[in-house]
């Protein structure tokens, strides 16, 4: 064999070899659905996160944030992260929770006495001890809890106390537990979609609906209410959640990156969401809305016998309600 023809075959091999292997440090792009509005800290901070990812991975992931529904409704982001065709989302605890019952425990009516119980739970064994049966259930895994606020009632009426509701149609999230709060105030749940709640409630096909008031602002849920009351009878919660088929695949010390830059993120997007909605109750006044100071102890009152009842949703031990009280 003549040397050029060897030089030939060299090349080629090499050719061959380096395309098989690809470059050194090829980029794994992820999709991250949500269901918020562009200008909310929940999006922003995604977007911040995946940057930030980007850096301290030196380029070997990359990741497109997909929010506004855009990629499906909570159900639908829930499934798809299953199947594959995203990798990670935001998603309210509720509806993790109805794959695996405990991790929505915190979405019961009440059950949260406030943010610094939030805290007390965030950072808690309790979490980690949840978080992890929804990991072995699925395969995912969840990595951090992002505050979503207290959600309040709007309407058009006033309402003061827990009878006020009887008959009412109340939009609420397409998640079972939601339903814990209507049944105890005796209002007919009217599960709706994110991106259809507008619509429902200028149409009339509901009376209300409940969100903490950074969404009703973000969602313009005000210019079709005229009353907001501050009942804060759920205490929500967001956790991320990377899909199976993503995290089985990556290194210990890009695990360690994810971990750490999500938990970043949730922490600041906590703090984005504290603020806005200690100052949102002023703001909504100065748009003309009604904001009411409900007593919340006749709420309560209401609520709690049912917050162990398997009947109305509940779906933990007594021993993991009880590490939750004691926090």
């Amino acid at each position: 064999m003549t040397k050029s023809i060897l030089k030939f075959t060299f090349a080629a091999i090499a050719a061959v070899a380096a395309f098989a292997a690809g470059p050194s440090s090829a980029e794994t792009v992820l999709k991250w659905a949500h269901v918020y509005e562009t200008g909310e800290p929940y999006h922003t901070q995604a977007l911040w996160a995946g940057e930030e990812i980007a850096k301290r991975t030196d380029g070997r992931y990359k990741i497109e944030v997909f929010p506004a529904s855009q990629l499906g409704n909570e159900n639908q982001i829930n499934e798809a992260l299953t199947l594959g065709t995203v990798d990670m989302i935001y998603t309210g605890v509720a509806f993790a929770g109805s794959i695996y019952g405990p991790l929505s425990m915190t979405n019961a009516p009440f059950i949260l006495r406030d943010f610094d119980h939030w805290k007390a739970y965030r950072d808690s064994p309790l979490f980690q001890e949840l978080a992890k049966g929804y990991d072995d259930k699925t395969g995912h895994h969840v990595v951090s809890l992002t505050y979503y606020g207290q959600r309040h009632v709007t309407a058009n009426k006033e309402i003061t106390k827990p009878e006020d509701m009887k008959g009412m149609k109340l939009r609420v999230p397409p998640a079972p537990l939601f339903q814990m709060f209507t049944k105890s105030v005796g209002a007919n749940a009217t599960p709706i979609a994110f991106a259809e709640v507008y619509l429902a409630l200028q149409q009339g096909t509901v009376d209300g609906q409940e969100n903490p008031l950074p969404t009703i602002m973000a969602k313009k849920f005000y210019e079709v209410q005229s009353h907001i009351m501050l009942t804060g009878h759920i205490t929500e919660s967001l956790v991320s959640i990377v899909g199976g088929h993503v995290w089985s695949g990556m290194s210990d010390e890009d695990k360690q990156i994810f971990t750490d830059v999500l938990k970043e993120a949730a922490a600041r997007c906590t703090d984005q969401i504290r603020t806005q909605e200690q100052e949102l109750a002023d703001k909504f006044r100065e748009l003309g809305k009604t904001v009411v100071e409900v007593d919340r102890g006749p709420f309560i009152q209401a609520a709690q016998p049912l917050h162990n009842d398997p009947d109305s949703g509940a779906v933990w031990t007594k021993e993991q309600y009880d590490a939750l009280q004691a926090l």
